[in-house]
């Protein structure tokens, strides 16, 4: 008897998951938004003004994974939680580290 027959579920492996991010951060999205830096600095600074304090990039993206984590806890399951989330803490860490090196 498979898997699906005893009724497990298909699901990704942390490797599958990570691939499917990188996909979204280099393929259509990509495209589609543009510039993972300059969007998240047009973010940043729509919510700085928004909230009256400096936001940086990657504080955009990594309350953006926050989001997609609040995500996976409310609602049915849905497999983008993960991948999304994934995708916005690899931005977060680029972000990151080219904030922390630019403030050298």
């Amino acid at each position: 008897m498979t898997d699906e027959e005893q009724g497990y579920l298909q699901t990704n492996t942390p490797q599958e998951i990570l691939e499917k991010a990188c996909d979204l951060i280099s393929g259509a999205r990509a495209t589609q938004h543009g510039d993972y830096t300059v969007l998240h600095k047009k973010v940043a600074s729509m919510w700085s003004a928004y909230l009256g304090h400096p936001v940086s990039g990657s504080e955009v993206a990594f309350c953006m994974a926050l989001l997609k984590a609040a995500r996976s806890k409310v609602g049915s399951y849905n497999e983008d939680d993960a991948i999304d989330g994934a995708a916005y803490t690899a931005l977060w860490g680029a972000l990151d580290e080219a904030e922390k090196i630019k403030d050298c």
